[in-house]
């Protein structure tokens, strides 16, 4: 096996590795810092109404909170005409499910909101097993107004507004990922928190935070390059490994 690591003794590699954490220390207090100011965000009064396609029937945003005061809504690519969701996506998503007693039991309800019709989803759930629950957007501008979702327009006049800036169209897909929380009031007012994109959403990808304390890393070409769906897996396992 090619070794490019130095190879030291046990005392040289703890003098090393006192030394990450306390750089491992001050991210963590970072983290406590950004956690704070997300927590102190403003919010905004939602005064357009939506309306979704669910396997229950249509619902509204606020019957979408199923009891609870707190909605998180992963934007999930997968377009009206697609045949499978985006793997980035489903990469994501299928941490979900150790996750949803926890966040359910501390008010939280947590979904998937697509443009693709419902039909779509709800047959790419079965093959993907998933649990959590998913809903349709489409025709209702929801993931258009919470900058995810582009019109051919939008994607033809060279640049389009994702992650609070404008990026160039030739960077962006017809869908993008992203994820947005919300709050219900004791009256029933719904109020936008939070919203987050692109690498702001990676700390909710736990493989990717173990993969970060491998020995290899990531060991990826490019962002994530390495990720399939995790039924595709055995259709690549002859791949060399890098």
């Amino acid at each position: 096996m090619r070794q490019d690591h130095a190879v030291v003794s046990p005392q040289e590699w703890l003098e090393a590795r006192k030394t990450l954490l306390a750089l491992e220390k001050e991210h963590t207090h970072a983290r406590d810092k950004v956690n704070a100011a997300r927590l102190a965000l403003p919010w905004v009064k939602m005064e357009k109404t939506y309306v979704f396609d669910t396997v229950t029937g249509r619902k509204s945003l606020s019957e979408l909170f199923d009891g609870r005061s707190q909605l998180i809504v992963y934007h999930f690519m997968f377009g009206p005409t697609w045949e499978a969701g985006c793997p980035g996506c489903s990469f994501l998503v299928d941490h979900f499910a150790g996750m949803l007693p926890h966040l359910n039991h501390h008010d939280v309800t947590l979904i998937a909101a697509s443009n693709a019709p419902l039909a779509k989803i709800e047959a790419y759930r079965k093959r993907m097993d998933w649990h959590f629950p998913w809903v349709s957007a489409e025709g209702n501008g929801f993931n258009h107004d919470y900058h995810v979702a582009f019109s051919p327009d939008e994607l033809a006049s060279g640049k389009v507004a994702y992650n609070f800036t404008e990026i160039e169209s030739a960077n962006a897909h017809e869908e993008l990922p992203g994820l947005s929380a919300f709050q219900k009031g004791e009256d029933g007012a719904i109020y936008h928190t939070y919203s987050s994109y692109a690498r702001g959403l990676e700390e909710l990808v736990g493989t990717l935070m173990l993969l970060d304390r491998a020995p290899k890393g990531r060991n990826e070409d490019h962002t994530m390059s390495f990720v399939r769906r995790h039924d595709e897996y055995e259709k690549v396992r002859g791949r060399k490994a890098g």
